[in-house]
């Protein structure tokens, strides 16, 4: 069984990385959402409302599974039983980056690829900061986000 880990912070989960998941999903057996512990970052949503979020997101979904995880991403997919690392790609920075971050991936674990699956169009401006801006300014960011997900819950009103 083929599987890749899709790694994130996925504060929150969007259609884009939505997107991506489903491109993901035509090259794997299995793919497993991986909400990486990010100890820079304090996060808008905790890493358990991001996974539950993510689990609503993708409910009925073949071969998805949801979990977080901390540490290095190339630890986790040999945990994972994992042959790949796949990257959502929205402009050229997120490929520079990504890039980079891929090299020192490959150089630490030689075995394990890193897949670059760009967001289609329509998807292509969403980001999580973006979302976060909006969820911050008291705006309705539902249409950025998928239908699954109830968004209300997780929200301090």
């Amino acid at each position: 069984m083929r599987t890749a880990i899709f790694p994130g912070s996925f504060d929150p989960f969007t259609l884009g990385h939505l997107d991506v998941l489903n491109s993901a999903l035509k090259l794997f057996d299995k793919v497993v959402v991986a909400v990486g512990y990010n100890s820079s970052k304090s996060g808008f949503f905790t890493p358990e409302q991001r996974v539950e979020m993510i689990k609503e997101a993708t409910a009925g979904m073949e071969n998805v599974e949801v979990c977080s995880f901390k540490g290095l991403t190339v630890d986790f997919c040999k945990k994972k039983g994992a042959c790949c690392i796949v990257r959502g790609l929205r402009t050229t920075t997120d490929f520079e980056l990504e890039s980079v971050v891929s090299q020192a991936n490959k150089k630490m674990a030689p075995e394990i690829s890193s897949i670059f699956i760009p967001s289609s169009h329509e998807y292509s401006f969403i980001s999580s900061t973006v979302v976060r801006d909006v969820l911050i300014n008291g705006g309705d960011a539902k249409c950025f986000l998928p239908k699954g997900i109830n968004l209300d819950k997780y929200l301090k009103k």
